[in-house]
């Protein structure tokens, strides 16, 4: 049997009892149904994982005592940066969730000429709540020991102008020439950048050129924003990082 995954936000050291927040009761007691006694893993996000089991489960909330930690890194050995343009409803929830499971390590939403979702005031922080929660979720389940970053939606031109510096910047555009088996191999860190439905303006495309943007294909087919993102970055992990 698999033993589940718990992220917890605290300092973890062999012969703790650490309370687990709401999240994690109600995935403990509510989705797998574990009882006391029951092994887990636990990580923070900062060192590793630990060895656990829990010592009480309760409608007040749940506890586990910490054993035996290991420093597991299951990241990989290229850097990714997501910058995707923010999709609607679980379309965007599935390229957290997948782009998570294959190991990007920041996600930056970005609002362009087509997007059709606007997100403010408490609005935006229920959103983000939830996109972070997907993001944990995720890392519970694939093995990750650390958390990646996901930024507040910002706007693509102003987003240039404080762009993080990369050895490679990819912009999927399905009328480019190239493909990614014609890019030079990057050294450490990707910046790949998807449009949203609808995909990017002529002038976007022109602003992302001039900023030092590869434009690239994904085969002979259009793929919807969703598809377009996992597909580019398991392309990416095959031919430089840890999936081939």
């Amino acid at each position: 049997m698999r033993i589940p995954r718990l992220f917890v936000d605290l300092d973890l050291s062999d012969g703790d009892t650490v309370h687990l927040d709401d999240r994690a009761t109600h995935h403990v007691s509510r989705v797998l149904r574990l009882r006391s006694g029951d092994p887990v893993r636990l990580f923070n996000g900062r060192n590793g994982e630990y060895e656990a089991y829990l010592n009480q489960i309760s409608r007040d909330g749940a506890s586990a005592v910490v054993g035996r930690g290991s420093a597991i890194s299951r990241e990989s050995g290229i850097s990714i940066t997501l910058c995707q343009g923010i999709a609607r409803g679980n379309r965007m929830d599935l390229v957290l969730q997948k782009s998570i499971e294959l190991g990007v390590n920041k996600i930056i939403p970005v609002w362009t000429d087509r997007s059709t979702l606007r997100l403010d005031g408490k609005r935006l922080e229920r959103r983000m709540q939830h996109w972070r929660g997907i993001i944990i979720n995720a890392c519970e389940q694939c093995g990750r020991n650390r958390i990646p970053e996901i930024s507040y939606p910002v706007g693509l031109q102003e987003w240039l102008h404080t762009c993080i510096p990369a050895d490679t910047k990819l912009v999927l555009d399905p009328d480019a020439g190239l493909s990614l088996s014609e890019i030079n191999t990057p050294e450490r860190n990707i910046i790949l950048l998807t449009g949203p439905e609808g995909g990017l303006s002529d002038g976007e495309k022109t602003r992302l050129a001039q900023a030092g943007f590869s434009s690239i294909r994904l085969g002979k087919r259009i793929l919807r924003t969703e598809t377009a993102s996992i597909t580019a970055i398991s392309c990416i992990q095959f031919l430089w990082g840890d999936l081939n």
